[in-house]
């Protein structure tokens, strides 16, 4: 990166954006907005000129441009744990309506209900649009389960952060990790941030897919997006079936291994595949699947890993399990969590080299920091290091991590 702000289009052009809508939040949604992208992708769209005092804000809250890790780290690859457990939500049917176990949306309930927050901003589907997702802000139970289940897809939780900033209320976030590390860069700037957004959860992230995932699922079964009523990716059961509802009374469902089997009809956008962070260093707990390998063996009554990274974290989850919010049912190690994510491990180690591999297309390399990348690289044998390196560097020769600009 040079000192030089990044304008938002090359943010774009560059396959650097992530769609997590801080920017519009920023500059206001007349100078700029997020749109969905023919290639299904929600990127910033800009109408107005953006000063350069305000498109370095853009540049220092951007997560596609900056990640800062913590200084501490209890585990090269895993970071910050204040706490490691497999649980579930302690409500029978929050555990077997939500993804996985339930432990994000059991600790937003709980939330809530303690008064530790007054609202949770998280993402649902459109009322409008249910095979897309929208910020949703809740302040009950019934808000916050009408948003749980997974998201595969894209989805902007932050376009309206900054007004939600000026009502100044506690609040609490439950997104992607790429989502909360731009609430972290904002910290630095707005000293807001830190006071009113009292929790950050986070779910362990293996991808963020376009939206051409969504309509190829929807296209073989004949559908078109106004078809459809509602669509819910996991949930009744885990990992539980994809499910599509159509208006004139239909249902069709896909297993999780039917879903997500071939990686190559994943769809992952490009930043997915720089991702220094789909651990969610930067929150206060992260849940994440325990498949012993990495992948689901059939359904269970589901089970959440929970990373308590920050004393905060910790406490609430001491919290919530005393109450009966959450029920805990054994402790993990950073070991066991290579074993259920092997891919988050891959990831990580292969990053640097391929940041490495931006470098030498010339195109411009985020600045991600304090996340051990070059310590984790040196585990990797050197012919896979270079599979890494020159597999990013021709990407970006041969135009695949290149994107259309909005409105040019």
């Amino acid at each position: 990166m040079t000192d030089a702000p990044l304008p938002v289009e090359d943010i774009v052009a560059n396959a650097l954006c992530i769609g997590c809508g801080l920017c519009q939040s920023l500059a206001g949604d007349g100078r700029l907005r997020l749109e969905m992208t023919a290639e299904g992708r929600e990127r910033p769209h800009v109408l107005q000129d953006i000063d350069v005092d305000l498109l370095g804000r853009i540049n220092a809250v951007c997560p596609g441009l900056v990640v800062v890790g913590l200084e501490q780290a209890d585990d090269p690859i895993w970071g910050r744990a204040a706490r490691l457990a497999i649980g579930h939500a302690g409500e029978p049917e929050i555990r077997h309506m939500a993804a996985t176990g339930g432990v994000l949306t059991a600790l937003a309930v709980f939330l809530l209900e303690t008064g530790k927050v007054d609202f949770v901003l998280h993402v649902a589907p459109r009322q409008d649009r249910p095979m897309r997702w929208a910020p949703k802000v809740s302040r009950t139970r019934t808000e916050v389960l009408a948003g749980s289940g997974s998201r595969y897809g894209p989805a902007a939780p932050l376009t309206g952060f900054m007004d939600l900033l000026d009502q100044g209320r506690p609040f609490a976030v439950v997104a992607k990790p790429c989502d909360i590390g731009a609430i972290a860069n904002l910290a630095r700037i707005d000293a807001r941030v830190d006071e009113l957004v009292r929790f950050r959860l986070v779910m362990v992230c293996g991808g963020a897919s376009e939206f051409g995932k969504t309509l190829d699922l929807i296209v073989e079964h004949g559908l078109s997006e106004d078809d459809v009523a509602a669509l819910r990716y996991r949930g009744y059961g885990n990992p539980g079936p994809t499910t599509i509802d159509t208006h004139d009374g239909r249902r069709f469902t896909h297993t999780y291994k039917e879903m997500w089997e071939d990686e190559g009809t994943w769809q992952l956008q490009n930043r997915c595949k720089i991702c220094p962070d789909a651990i969610g260093e930067l929150a206060d707990i992260a849940a994440l699947d325990v498949w012993p390998g990495g992948n689901p063996v059939g359904e269970d009554d589901g089970f959440n890993g929970i990373i308590a990274r920050t004393p905060a974290g910790a406490a609430l989850l001491e919290e919530a399990v005393a109450a009966g919010a959450l029920v805990i049912t054994g402790d993990m190690s950073f070991r066991d969590l290579d074993d259920y994510q092997p891919h988050q491990v891959r990831k990580k180690r292969a990053v640097h080299d391929r940041l490495r591999g931006i470098a030498d297309a010339g195109a411009p390399v985020p600045r991600f920091d304090n996340l051990r990348l070059a310590e984790l690289a040196e585990d990797s044998d050197a012919e896979t290091r270079q599979r890494s390196r020159n597999g990013m560097r021709q990407r970006i020769e041969n135009g695949r991590a290149r994107e259309p600009v909005p409105g040019a």
